[in-house]
This record gives structure tokens, C-alpha cells and sequence, in this order.
């Protein structure tokens, strides 16, 4: 399952974020370092669902009249402070938390009303925009500590006549997260002397951004947009990060309002409909929610986990059934299951994601749309329905 963790200073929405996305009870509290114990729990990303296509709805529990929901992990940790590399707040237990995250959603108060250590101050007192770099900082600069304290061990192989600095350094960093795959592409965009001896801490901070660039893709999550003076929000998009605005309160109160059956709503909708009865206060906070997505198209909660998934990540849904005729399985569930898979998948990637055996066993594959086999370098698209034959099944 894919893993997205909630980063940012304390209290600046990333538990009541966690809370909106996962229905999981948590603290929340206005002070900093609510969250100790980070929190585990499930999430969904949204997509359309092949059902569309059919003539009725697959009624699958995690399918809403055609908006399917695919299961992610997600974690939420304490909050950094400046110097959290050092161990400065509850820093190096939050470091630690992120070595197996896919992705990091930076939770920012947009609003300025927590300073940089997450203590309350008045609304624009404090500079979003300074969010915005600093998770990505104190990750780089964990990072690179981490790198320097094994340092000696690279040098110490180093001594040997079959010593390859490439090697060495891949055996080292695939060992807190990255894969072989990361760490290709990155020893070639960076220049460093074959010796690692000669290697200064520039050139391990260098190969820290790099790596953490690319095992820690990062989106930001512009909380408090409700009540964010729109200037900041402006100038938040101006720093070319990929940003979403939400309103994590705001997400909060229509799922606790949906599950009461006071509104008709599901997470990553535009809008929504009061169908029970509320009070006059009730309603007019409602409205003040429905004013907010009208103007980000929802509260942007469901939003910023999509982009991480699909957009971030570059992932796709796929579909695998046993029956390509119905879209089956074999208890006749329509549409039993939805994988997430990394984009340029093929059927055998879709085998061995099944199962492993499934994978080793492989033989072909049938595209249920088109009832048509496919070959074993087809590359896989979004909303595949496929079949995988195997001597596994």
C-alpha cells in the first residue's frame, strides 16, 4: 500500500487533516506537539470507477455511484521545529518516521496565525511562505547527517582493489528507503570525487537533496484557507510548488455531518446537499464551507491526497478480475479490487503486485474492455480492467 505522511510545523492542521482523511479519533488540540505517538491509519484516493461503463453501478463498498476510493496509507507524526534535524523538538523521532513514506504532504498554516514553533499569534503575524521550504530543509539536512555518520564505513571499503564508489554508495542508501532505481539517476546528476576520502560535506548535502528529492516527492497542503488573507495564498502559489488549498476543519464537519445523515456528501465532491435537520448556527456554518469550495472546487482535503498519488507519484488504478466478461471475481463480486501501480506498468508488474506466485506463474493477460489479450510490455493505463492468466490461478 502506498504511504503518504503529514509533515509541517506543530499545530498547523496536520492532525485534524489526518482526522478528515482517516475518520481515525486523534488529539487536537491548540498548543504545539499535540501529536506524539504518530498516528497510522487509512486513507482513499479518489478516482472514476470502470463501473461507469456498465449498466449499473458495481456496488462495491468503496464505490459511490462511480467514484471508487483506493486505499493509502497515511501517517501523521509531531510536528518539526527549526533545528528538528539536531533533535530539537520531537525532530529525530519525526525524521525517523518518514524513512518508509512514499510521499510527503507538507501541511502549511496559510492563515500566518502560528508562528514558526506553532504557537498562536495573530492572524498575519507570521510568513507562510517560510513553511515552505522547511520540511524539505530539515529532511535534506537528517539526511545528510545520516550519510555522513556512515561515512566511515565507505571509507573503509574503500580500501579494497574491487572498490566501486558507485556500489558503496548505493549499498548505503538503499538501506534507509531508497531503491537501486533512485539512486542511479541521482549519482548521475551530481559530480563527486571517485575517492571518498576527498568527499566534503558539500558534496554529502548535495547527494542528500538529491536522494530525498527523489524518494520524497513533496506537495503542499495550504490549510486554513478559509480564513487565509488571499494575498498569502498568492504568494504561496508564487513559490512554483505544487500547492493545494484546503480547509481541514472544513472537511472535518461535512464527514462527521455525512456520517450523521445530516448531508449528502463524499470526500473530493464540489459541493454538497443538507437532506437532515440543523440548527439555524448549524447551517449557517455550512454555508460558510459550501462558500470555500465554491471557490477551491471542495476543501481540497481529497484533493491534495489525489495529486499526491496520481500526480506526485505518477500512479495509476488497475482492475484485476477473474471473469473479463462480467468483471468478476471468482464469488462473482464485480470489480473486486483496485491496485495502485506505478505509471509504464505492465500485466506481469500487475501479476506480481497481485500476488507473487501469481507473477512467477504468469502467461498472458486480456484486457476485459476489449476482450482482447495484450502483450507482456503493453503498458497499462488508467481504468484497466484486466485479466491475468497464470498457472498460479
Amino acid at each position: 500500500m502506498l504511504s503518504l505522511a503529514l509533515a509541517g510545523k506543530p499545530n498547523a492542521g496536520k492532525s485534524t487533516f489526518y482526522q478528515a482523511a482517516t475518520r481515525a479519533e486523534v488529539d487536537v488540540g491548540n498548543y504545539p506537539f499535540t501529536t506524539i505517538d504518530a498516528n497510522r491509519g487509512v486513507t482513499h484516493a479518489r478516482t472514476d470507477c470502470p463501473c461507469l461503463a456498465l449498466d449499473e453501478r458495481c456496488g462495491h463498498e468503496r464505490c459511490h455511484d462511480g467514484k471508487r476510493y483506493v486505499p493509502v496509507e497515511l501517517l501523521d507524526v509531531a510536528g518539526l521545529v527549526p533545528g528538528a534535524h539536531e533533535g530539537k523538538g520531537l525532530g529525530n523521532q519525526f525524521l525517523d518516521e518518514l524513512t518508509n513514506a512514499d510521499a510527503i504532504v507538507n501541511v502549511v498554516d496559510a492563515a500566518g496565525e502560528t508562528n514558526a514553533e506553532g504557537e498562536p499569534v495573530e492572524v498575519g503575524a507570521y510568513d507562510p511562505v517560510d513553511e515552505v521550504d522547511f520540511v524539505e530543509r530539515e529532511m535534506d539536512q537528517w539526511l545528510a547527517g545520516i550519510i555522513a555518520s556512515n561515512w566511515e564505513g565507505v571509507e573503509r571499503k574503500s580500501r579494497s582493489p574491487e572498490f566501486d564508489i558507485d556500489e558503496a554508495l548505493t549499498s548505503m542508501l538503499t538501506g534507509f528507503g531508497a531503491t537501486v532505481a533512485d539512486v542511479a539517476p541521482s549519482l548521475r546528476d551530481l559530480e563527486y570525487p571517485e575517492d571518498p576520502i576527498q568527499w566534503t560535506d558539500e558534496h554529502r548535502e548535495a547527494l542528500a537533496e538529491e536522494i530525498r528529492a527523489r524518494t520524497k516527492p513533496l506537495l503542499i497542503a495550504a490549510n486554513k484557507a478559509d480564513i487565509a488573507p488571499p494575498e498569502n495564498l498568492d504568494r504561496l502559489r508564487e513559490t512554483n510548488k505544487p500547492i493545494v488549498p484546503t480547509t481541514a476543519d472544513g472537511e472535518l464537519a461535512l464527514r462527521t455531518a455525512a456520517d450523521a445523515g445530516v448531508v449528502d456528501y463524499d470526500p473530493g465532491d464540489a459541493d454538497f446537499d443538507i437532506v437532515g435537520d440543523v440548527t439555524d448556527a448549524q447551517r449557517e456554518g455550512l454555508d460558510r464551507i459550501r462558500e470555500v469550495m465554491a471557490e477551491y472546487g471542495g476543501t481540497g482535503v481529497q484533493a491534495a491526497i489525489d495529486h499526491a498519488v496520481y500526480d506526485l507519484l505518477d500512479h495509476i488504478t488497475v482492475y484485476p478480475v477473474q471473469n473479463e466478461t462480467r468483471w468478476t471475481d471468482g464469488s462473482g463480486t464485480v470489480l473486486p479490487d483496485a491496485m495502485l501501480l506505478p505509471a509504464g506498468s505492465t500485466p506481469r508488474d500487475l501479476a506480481y503486485a497481485i500476488h507473487s506466485d501469481i507473477g512467477e506463474g504468469y502467461l498472458h493477460a486480456v484486457d476485459a474492455r476489449s476482450d482482447r489479450r495484450i502483450g507482456e510490455d503493453h503498458e497499462l493505463e488508467e481504468g484497466d480492467v484486466i485479466k491475468i492468466v497464470s498457472t498460479a490461478n
